[in-house]
């Protein structure tokens, strides 16, 4: 099964260049489960030809909001919906999850109570998960169609499906306590990021994480696809 990553951002080079940029982040994720990768940078406006083109489709983590003004947000919510009519299966992390969410008509806003950064635990499917966020924006308003699976005090939609086409998260189960802790290292003392957050997150760097039971998940959302693309025909 061939997996196309949207790639809605780039991890910090300083980053990137010890732990791998997305593409690589969710091909270890998703390694084992028989999967083959293609990426596609849509921040350099580099979109698939098709939503056939793979036969699914991952969409990354961003620096940037959902409702910001950059000229990939509406082709990607364009490429979102035809997927969605299509049934085409699409997994959303943090900003895939938002703007999946914003392009099926929910609502992403910056979040009035801040940010959440490293180890946190939601509960997910009835079960308690310890995985890493970086995130201050939020899904505030489902769209239709939309069921809230996972949630903790300070996230409410922090997982989500949409019947068997759709599989979001807020948190990011690509980002394990190394990267956590070195982002926040490079981003200490910057005034976006509250300190006492940045350190509570370096504090908690080897705590344990659920990252491979959400992998696990992510396989058998996309295992579960009826009809793989180099099956459809385009007639």
């Amino acid at each position: 099964m061939r997996i196309g990553i949207l790639q809605c951002g780039h991890i910090r080079s300083s980053v990137a260049a010890i732990h791998g940029d997305y593409p690589e982040m969710y091909a270890q994720l998703l390694d084992g489960f028989g999967f083959e990768f293609a990426a596609f940078d849509l921040e350099a406006m580099e979109f698939p030809a098709s939503i056939h083109s793979c036969d699914g489709w991952l969409i990354s983590g961003s620096r940037h909001g959902a409702y910001e003004d950059h000229e990939f947000i509406k082709p990607l919510e364009a490429f979102i919906r035809e997927a969605y009519d299509q049934a085409v299966p699409l997994v959303g992390i943090c900003f895939g999850h938002q703007i999946i969410a914003q392009a099926l008509g929910g609502q992403v806003e910056k979040f009035a109570s801040g940010w959440a950064i490293g180890h946190t635990a939601y509960e997910i499917e009835g079960e308690t998960l310890h995985l890493n966020a970086w995130h201050q924006d939020q899904i505030t308003r489902l769209p239709v169609g939309a069921r809230r699976i996972g949630q903790n005090s300070f996230c409410a939609n922090a997982a989500l499906v949409y019947d068997s086409r759709i599989y979001s998260l807020q948190p990011h189960p690509e980002f394990d306590g190394a990267i956590i802790a070195a982002y926040a290292d490079l981003l200490r003392g910057d005034d976006d990021y509250p300190d006492d957050l940045m350190d509570h997150a370096i504090t908690l760097k080897d705590a344990p994480d659920d990252n491979a039971k959400i992998a696990r998940r992510i396989a058998a959302f996309f295992q579960s696809a009826k009809t793989p693309a180099h099956e459809i025909s385009h007639a």
